[in-house]
């Protein structure tokens, strides 16, 4: 029963660390697998695997069946530690919005775009409202809608009006 106790104790020791260090240990278990074993995922392994080891050990008298009750809850604990540091940290891909992902966007102006000169727009892009300096190839009023057409600098973007009043 001890080692089961030692190897939960683990799982929460390592877990303690996961959350004071961060995605540093990621890095260690970085080439195992696509993705699957994070620092959450084993720590959560070891944990269920020790205590309910060693529950199972108490309970039934029986070593080799308290191993298969610690690995199947190990596994359980693990997948479920995954999916839910995968939705705590998100996808990543709409975390950091860029310019270029302004492309195609509708917006509307909020400060008027005069003919040949630049006004500003706002544009949500996955959550994010982003205020940009806007360039039309007509005068656009404040409140119409625009499509960005072209990413001019990382902070400009030439647009279009969707519909003129």
């Amino acid at each position: 029963m001890t080692v089961f106790l030692v190897v939960g104790a683990l799982g929460v020791v390592l877990l303690l660390v996961a959350l004071l260090v961060g995605d540093v240990l990621d890095g260690a278990l970085e080439g195992l697998g696509a993705g699957f074993f994070s620092t959450e995922a084993l720590a959560g392994f070891l944990g269920a695997l020790g205590f309910g080891g060693a529950i199972a050990l108490e309970v039934t008298g029986s070593a080799s069946l308290a191993v298969v009750v610690g690995v199947v809850l190990g596994v359980l604990l693990a997948v479920a530690a995954t999916k839910a540091s995968r939705f705590l940290h998100g996808s990543g891909e709409t975390d950091t919005v860029r310019t270029s992902d302004m492309v195609e966007k509708i917006g509307s102006v909020v400060s008027a775009i005069p003919d040949g000169g630049f006004g500003v727009v706002s544009i949500s892009v996955g959550g994010h409202i982003t205020r940009l300096n806007a360039r039309s190839s007509t005068a656009v009023p404040a409140g119409t809608q625009i499509s960005v057409t072209q990413v001019i600098s990382p902070t400009a973007v030439q647009v279009e009006p969707l519909f003129l009043p």
